[in-house]
Protein backbone atom coordinates (compact mmCIF):
# COMPACT_ATOMS: atom_id res chain seq x y z
CA UNK A 1 0.00 0.00 0.00
CA UNK A 2 0.91 3.62 -0.91
CA UNK A 3 0.51 6.31 1.68
CA UNK A 4 0.70 9.92 0.86
CA UNK A 5 1.43 11.21 4.76
CA UNK A 6 2.61 9.38 7.63
CA UNK A 7 -0.86 10.05 9.14
CA UNK A 8 -2.43 7.91 6.34
CA UNK A 9 -0.10 4.99 7.16
CA UNK A 10 -0.61 5.31 11.52
CA UNK A 11 -3.85 5.55 10.66
CA UNK A 12 -3.98 2.20 8.74
CA UNK A 13 -1.69 0.68 10.99
CA UNK A 14 -3.74 1.65 14.04
CA UNK A 15 -7.31 0.16 12.52
CA UNK A 16 -5.63 -3.37 11.37
CA UNK A 17 -4.26 -3.50 14.73
CA UNK A 18 -7.67 -2.78 16.57
CA UNK A 19 -9.00 -5.50 14.20
CA UNK A 20 -6.67 -8.13 15.91
CA UNK A 21 -7.13 -6.72 19.58
CA UNK A 22 -3.63 -5.16 20.20
CA UNK A 23 -4.06 -3.50 22.94
CA UNK A 24 -2.48 -0.22 22.57
CA UNK A 25 -2.93 -0.29 18.93
CA UNK A 26 -2.26 3.37 18.13
CA UNK A 27 1.02 3.88 20.47
CA UNK A 28 2.25 0.76 18.77
CA UNK A 29 1.68 2.08 15.22
CA UNK A 30 3.73 5.72 16.33
CA UNK A 31 6.51 3.62 17.58
CA UNK A 32 7.09 1.16 14.47
CA UNK A 33 6.68 4.23 12.38
CA UNK A 34 9.31 6.40 14.88
CA UNK A 35 11.89 3.36 14.82
CA UNK A 36 11.47 3.34 10.58
CA UNK A 37 12.44 7.32 10.75
CA UNK A 38 14.32 7.23 13.46
CA UNK A 39 12.74 10.35 15.43
CA UNK A 40 10.90 10.63 18.53
CA UNK A 41 7.29 9.06 18.66
CA UNK A 42 5.81 12.09 19.07
CA UNK A 43 8.16 13.84 16.15
CA UNK A 44 6.58 12.03 13.10
CA UNK A 45 6.06 15.04 10.62
CA UNK A 46 2.62 13.49 10.56
CA UNK A 47 1.80 15.64 6.89
CA UNK A 48 4.57 15.12 5.41
CA UNK A 49 4.98 12.30 2.63
CA UNK A 50 6.97 9.20 3.89
CA UNK A 51 10.77 8.51 3.18
CA UNK A 52 11.12 6.57 0.24
CA UNK A 53 10.99 2.71 1.33
CA UNK A 54 8.99 3.48 4.00
CA UNK A 55 5.44 2.06 2.79
CA UNK A 56 7.23 -1.36 2.28
CA UNK A 57 9.58 -1.30 5.43
CA UNK A 58 6.48 -0.24 7.81
CA UNK A 59 4.17 -2.91 6.30
CA UNK A 60 6.25 -5.58 7.15
CA UNK A 61 6.43 -4.56 10.61
CA UNK A 62 2.93 -4.07 10.84
CA UNK A 63 1.79 -6.94 9.02
CA UNK A 64 4.58 -8.62 12.25
CA UNK A 65 2.58 -6.40 15.04
CA UNK A 66 -0.69 -7.55 13.23
CA UNK A 67 -0.16 -10.92 13.68
CA UNK A 68 0.76 -10.59 17.56
CA UNK A 69 4.44 -10.70 17.37
CA UNK A 70 5.20 -8.38 20.75
CA UNK A 71 6.39 -5.28 20.04
CA UNK A 72 9.62 -5.51 21.73
CA UNK A 73 10.64 -8.31 19.74
CA UNK A 74 10.10 -6.23 16.51
CA UNK A 75 11.86 -3.00 18.09
CA UNK A 76 14.49 -5.37 19.63
CA UNK A 77 14.80 -3.11 22.69
CA UNK A 78 12.36 -2.71 26.10
CA UNK A 79 12.66 0.70 27.93
CA UNK A 80 12.18 0.01 32.20
CA UNK A 81 12.52 3.04 33.58
CA UNK A 82 15.41 5.13 32.41
CA UNK A 83 17.02 2.03 30.98
CA UNK A 84 17.06 0.74 27.06
CA UNK A 85 17.38 -3.09 27.08
CA UNK A 86 17.85 -5.47 24.24
CA UNK A 87 15.18 -7.99 24.48
CA UNK A 88 13.56 -10.97 21.94
CA UNK A 89 13.17 -14.41 21.79
CA UNK A 90 14.71 -16.41 24.41
CA UNK A 91 14.62 -13.52 27.32
CA UNK A 92 11.23 -12.39 29.06
CA UNK A 93 10.26 -8.86 28.49
CA UNK A 94 10.54 -6.41 31.14
CA UNK A 95 7.15 -4.80 32.25
CA UNK A 96 6.16 -0.91 33.93
CA UNK A 97 4.27 -2.44 36.91
CA UNK A 98 7.96 -4.37 37.70
CA UNK A 99 9.42 -0.94 37.91
CA UNK A 100 7.56 0.10 41.36
CA UNK A 101 9.31 -2.69 43.20
CA UNK A 102 12.82 -1.36 41.30
CA UNK A 103 12.01 1.77 42.87
CA UNK A 104 10.78 0.46 46.04
CA UNK A 105 14.29 -1.14 46.51
CA UNK A 106 16.13 1.53 45.70
CA UNK A 107 14.34 4.00 47.39
CA UNK A 108 15.52 1.57 50.52
CA UNK A 109 18.68 1.01 49.87
CA UNK A 110 19.44 5.33 50.11
CA UNK A 111 17.72 4.89 53.56
CA UNK A 112 20.23 2.72 54.74
CA UNK A 113 22.09 3.39 57.98
CA UNK A 114 23.94 6.97 57.01
CA UNK A 115 27.09 5.40 58.39
CA UNK A 116 27.23 2.43 56.17
CA UNK A 117 26.56 4.86 53.34
CA UNK A 118 29.23 7.18 54.02
CA UNK A 119 31.98 4.42 53.64
CA UNK A 120 32.12 3.66 50.34
CA UNK A 121 35.51 5.29 49.35
CA UNK A 122 38.25 2.36 49.43
CA UNK A 123 40.48 3.61 52.29
CA UNK A 124 37.22 4.03 54.82
CA UNK A 125 36.17 0.26 54.09
CA UNK A 126 39.54 -1.12 54.34
CA UNK A 127 39.61 0.63 57.84
CA UNK A 128 36.48 -0.13 59.07
CA UNK A 129 35.98 -3.69 56.76
CA UNK A 130 32.21 -2.00 55.70
CA UNK A 131 30.87 -2.90 52.23
CA UNK A 132 28.61 -0.78 49.95
CA UNK A 133 25.33 -2.11 49.61
CA UNK A 134 25.04 -5.71 48.50
CA UNK A 135 21.79 -6.67 46.07
CA UNK A 136 21.10 -9.88 44.56
CA UNK A 137 18.49 -10.22 41.10
CA UNK A 138 17.24 -13.51 41.07
CA UNK A 139 16.18 -14.77 37.77
CA UNK A 140 17.32 -11.56 36.24
CA UNK A 141 16.41 -12.28 32.64
CA UNK A 142 17.38 -9.24 30.50
CA UNK A 143 18.85 -8.06 33.99
CA UNK A 144 16.19 -4.71 34.11
CA UNK A 145 16.23 -5.21 37.92
CA UNK A 146 20.13 -5.23 38.45
CA UNK A 147 20.40 -2.55 36.14
CA UNK A 148 17.78 -0.08 37.47
CA UNK A 149 19.69 -0.37 40.78
CA UNK A 150 23.31 -0.22 39.35
CA UNK A 151 21.56 3.11 37.60
CA UNK A 152 20.17 4.71 40.84
CA UNK A 153 22.78 3.52 43.28
CA UNK A 154 25.94 3.36 41.45
CA UNK A 155 27.99 2.76 44.46
CA UNK A 156 25.98 -0.98 45.18
CA UNK A 157 27.67 -3.86 44.20
CA UNK A 158 25.16 -5.88 42.28
CA UNK A 159 24.69 -9.50 41.38
CA UNK A 160 22.29 -10.70 38.74
CA UNK A 161 21.35 -14.25 38.58
CA UNK A 162 19.95 -16.04 35.58
CA UNK A 163 19.66 -20.10 34.96
CA UNK A 164 18.67 -20.36 31.39
CA UNK A 165 20.86 -20.12 28.65
CA UNK A 166 19.32 -17.78 26.06
CA UNK A 167 18.11 -15.32 28.65
CA UNK A 168 21.85 -14.87 30.14
CA UNK A 169 23.05 -13.82 26.91
CA UNK A 170 20.84 -10.73 27.12
CA UNK A 171 21.90 -10.65 30.90
CA UNK A 172 25.43 -10.17 29.94
CA UNK A 173 24.91 -8.61 26.70
CA UNK A 174 22.30 -5.23 28.32
CA UNK A 175 25.31 -5.70 31.71
CA UNK A 176 27.66 -4.78 29.54
CA UNK A 177 25.98 -1.87 27.87
CA UNK A 178 23.97 0.10 30.41
CA UNK A 179 26.39 0.70 33.14
CA UNK A 180 27.38 4.00 33.04
CA UNK A 181 29.39 6.93 34.64
CA UNK A 182 30.48 5.59 38.28
CA UNK A 183 28.30 2.70 38.75
CA UNK A 184 29.97 -1.07 39.52
CA UNK A 185 29.76 -3.28 36.60
CA UNK A 186 26.65 -5.81 37.67
CA UNK A 187 28.53 -9.04 38.22
CA UNK A 188 26.31 -11.77 35.95
CA UNK A 189 26.03 -15.16 37.46
CA UNK A 190 24.40 -18.26 36.09
CA UNK A 191 22.46 -20.15 39.21
CA UNK A 192 19.64 -21.73 39.79
CA UNK A 193 17.57 -19.58 42.64
CA UNK A 194 15.83 -22.57 43.97
CA UNK A 195 19.41 -24.00 45.04
CA UNK A 196 20.04 -22.47 48.74
CA UNK A 197 23.36 -22.88 48.29
CA UNK A 198 23.72 -20.35 45.60
CA UNK A 199 26.19 -17.82 45.97
CA UNK A 200 27.77 -19.15 48.97
CA UNK A 201 30.24 -16.57 49.50
CA UNK A 202 27.57 -13.97 50.02
CA UNK A 203 25.33 -15.69 52.20
CA UNK A 204 24.50 -13.50 55.36
CA UNK A 205 25.82 -10.18 53.93
CA UNK A 206 23.18 -9.14 51.03
CA UNK A 207 21.25 -6.23 52.27
CA UNK A 208 18.84 -6.45 49.43
CA UNK A 209 17.10 -9.30 47.21
CA UNK A 210 15.06 -8.24 44.29
CA UNK A 211 13.14 -10.93 42.10
CA UNK A 212 10.58 -11.26 39.27
CA UNK A 213 9.99 -15.21 39.21
CA UNK A 214 7.98 -16.74 36.83
CA UNK A 215 4.70 -16.65 38.53
CA UNK A 216 1.70 -16.89 36.81
CA UNK A 217 -0.37 -19.88 37.17
CA UNK A 218 -0.64 -22.50 33.77
CA UNK A 219 -3.24 -21.01 32.00
CA UNK A 220 -4.03 -21.06 28.02
CA UNK A 221 -6.25 -18.00 28.23
CA UNK A 222 -3.64 -14.93 28.40
CA UNK A 223 -2.87 -12.47 25.71
CA UNK A 224 -1.14 -14.43 22.51
CA UNK A 225 2.10 -11.83 23.02
CA UNK A 226 3.02 -13.37 26.57
CA UNK A 227 2.77 -17.29 25.68
CA UNK A 228 6.22 -15.75 23.39
CA UNK A 229 8.37 -15.06 26.67
CA UNK A 230 9.98 -18.30 27.56
CA UNK A 231 7.25 -20.51 29.42
CA UNK A 232 9.78 -21.18 31.84
CA UNK A 233 10.40 -16.92 32.68
CA UNK A 234 6.59 -16.68 32.84
CA UNK A 235 4.72 -20.00 34.81
CA UNK A 236 5.32 -21.06 37.99
CA UNK A 237 2.89 -24.39 37.86
CA UNK A 238 -0.39 -25.03 37.96
CA UNK A 239 -0.67 -21.93 41.13
CA UNK A 240 1.98 -20.27 40.25
CA UNK A 241 4.03 -20.99 43.07
CA UNK A 242 6.35 -23.64 42.47
CA UNK A 243 9.61 -21.02 42.19
CA UNK A 244 8.27 -18.90 44.93
CA UNK A 245 7.76 -21.48 47.17
CA UNK A 246 11.52 -23.14 46.08
CA UNK A 247 13.50 -19.98 45.90
CA UNK A 248 12.43 -18.89 49.78
CA UNK A 249 15.70 -20.54 51.34
CA UNK A 250 17.83 -19.43 48.89
CA UNK A 251 16.48 -15.71 49.77
CA UNK A 252 17.11 -16.27 53.77
CA UNK A 253 20.74 -17.72 53.49
CA UNK A 254 21.87 -14.99 51.20
CA UNK A 255 19.90 -11.60 53.33
CA UNK A 256 22.13 -10.24 56.41
CA UNK A 257 19.90 -9.79 59.52
CA UNK A 258 17.71 -6.09 58.43
CA UNK A 259 18.12 -7.01 54.80
CA UNK A 260 15.10 -6.73 52.56
CA UNK A 261 13.17 -8.67 49.74
CA UNK A 262 10.73 -7.96 47.49
CA UNK A 263 8.94 -10.31 45.53
CA UNK A 264 6.76 -9.76 42.49
CA UNK A 265 4.01 -11.85 42.07
CA UNK A 266 0.60 -12.88 40.65
CA UNK A 267 -2.97 -11.10 40.99
CA UNK A 268 -4.29 -13.62 43.56
CA UNK A 269 -1.45 -15.01 45.27
CA UNK A 270 -0.50 -12.42 47.42
CA UNK A 271 -1.96 -14.50 50.40
CA UNK A 272 0.10 -17.31 49.57
CA UNK A 273 3.72 -15.32 49.04
CA UNK A 274 3.09 -13.61 52.54
CA UNK A 275 2.07 -17.81 54.04
CA UNK A 276 5.26 -19.01 52.26
CA UNK A 277 7.22 -16.67 53.41
CA UNK A 278 5.96 -16.61 57.11
CA UNK A 279 5.95 -20.42 57.37
CA UNK A 280 10.20 -20.06 56.70
CA UNK A 281 10.24 -18.25 60.14
CA UNK A 282 13.04 -16.37 59.31
CA UNK A 283 11.33 -13.08 57.72
CA UNK A 284 9.54 -10.39 59.70
CA UNK A 285 7.50 -7.10 58.68
CA UNK A 286 6.09 -9.05 56.35
CA UNK A 287 4.26 -6.56 53.94
CA UNK A 288 2.01 -5.90 50.64
CA UNK A 289 3.15 -3.58 48.02
CA UNK A 290 0.86 -2.33 44.98
CA UNK A 291 1.14 -1.63 41.60
CA UNK A 292 -0.07 2.01 40.10
CA UNK A 293 -2.96 0.21 39.32
CA UNK A 294 -3.86 -0.46 43.25
CA UNK A 295 -3.24 -4.36 42.52
CA UNK A 296 -1.72 -6.15 45.38
CA UNK A 297 1.35 -7.60 43.14
CA UNK A 298 4.48 -7.45 45.51
CA UNK A 299 5.30 -8.95 48.94
CA UNK A 300 8.46 -7.44 51.03
CA UNK A 301 9.47 -8.38 53.69
CA UNK A 302 12.80 -8.04 56.48
CA UNK A 303 15.13 -10.86 57.29
CA UNK A 304 15.07 -11.46 61.57
CA UNK A 305 17.54 -11.81 63.61
CA UNK A 306 19.05 -15.09 63.57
Amino acid sequence: MTFHTYKEALRDATERFCAVGVPSPEWDARLLAAHLIHCGHMDIPLNEAPIPGFDVAYGALVGRREAREPLQHILGVAWFGPLELEVGPGVFIPRPETEVLADWGVKFLTKLNSREMTKLNSREMTKTNAHPPRVVDLCAGSGALALYVAHYVPQAEVWAVELADAALAYTRRNAATTVRGGARSVNVVQGDVTDAGLLPELHGTVDLVLTNPPYVPETPDLDPEVYQDPHEAVFGGADGMETINAMIPSIAALLRPGGKVGIEHDDDTSEQVQEALRADGGFTRIEVLKDLTGTARFVTAERGVQ
